[in-house]
């Protein structure tokens, strides 16, 4: 290939999904990082923009507000089609509940066949691995993460899946728990997790996990409500044996059924007469 052909070959953009994790600079993660400082242009909800402000100096930044993810992540698709190099950010890992989903959704509309752009996925600490950190270890065994939004599924499915999960006995993550216009969808939530287990089962409530403005609450089913509950909250509902010792929240994975805690000896099957 000459040089004029080289140069006339136009570059290929990149599509970079950036999850970012909780917000402060050392839970992201090396890639992400990398992915922010390679990237000419940053994309963003603008309170996701101001987390990583000091690493995108002198970058082209676009920045919208909440309800605005399909403006952003076309913007985004567009940007790395014209050949640039594009970073749209999330908090947190960026395909749970953030902008990767809806991207592919933009992609594929374009008609998109994985070969007109490069595009990468960049995961990065979520709230629920972040929140449960925080309150100790209470996803220890099988969980289930709910969001309480209505706002893209309707509420009757919500529901059905929060009856599931209770009975089911899952730890139970619930996101987007309540705003100011939402206020009986956590109502009804507690009141289904208490059809199904004991209004003393452990419940965590943080705000703002690993950032300023961070609270952490420990609670019980019953008493919950009495505290304050918002849209940076993320709540934490134990299962059957989910425990509070020493101000930590904390689900058994079930080792005291078959190992002496103590010793580490395997316990000896009771055989019935």
């Amino acid at each position: 290939m000459t040089m004029s052909e080289t140069e006339s070959t136009p570059r290929k953009g990149k599509l970079l999904l950036v999850g970012f994790g909780p917000g402060a600079e050392e839970h992201l993660t090396f890639r992400a990082r990398k992915a922010i400082e390679e990237a000419e242009c940053i994309i963003g909800y603008r309170t996701y923009i101001e987390l990583v402000r000091p690493l995108i100096q002198g970058k082209e930044i676009i920045q919208t507000g909440m309800t605005e993810e399909i403006e952003r992540a076309s913007h985004a698709v567009d940007l790395a089609y014209q050949g640039k190099s594009v970073a749209l950010v999330s908090s947190g890992d960026v395909g749970i509940y953030g902008m990767a989903g809806l991207a592919f959704e933009v992609l594929s509309d374009r008609g998109w066949t994985g070969s007109e752009i490069l595009v990468e996925v960049i995961p990065g600490v979520t709230a629920l691995s972040a929140c449960a950190s925080v309150l100790g270890a209470p996803l220890m065994h099988d969980f289930a993460s709910i969001s309480l939004s209505d706002l893209l599924t309707p509420w009757d499915v919500i529901l059905r899946r929060l009856r599931a999960a209770a009975e089911a006995d899952f730890v139970v993550a619930l996101y987007n728990p309540k705003s100011s216009k939402r206020v009986r969808q956590i109502e009804e939530a507690r009141e289904i997790l208490l059809a199904h287990r004991s209004e003393e089962t452990p419940v965590g409530i943080v705000k703002s996990a690993m950032r300023e403005g961070e609270s952490i609450v420990l609670s019980n089913l019953r008493d919950m409500l009495n505290h304050p509950i918002g849209m940076l909250t993320t709540i934490l509902v134990g299962n059957s044996q989910t425990r509070i010792f020493s101000g930590r929240m904390v689900t058994p994975r079930g080792y005291h059924r078959k190992y002496d805690i103590h010793t580490g000896e395997k316990l000896q099957k009771r055989v019935l007469p």
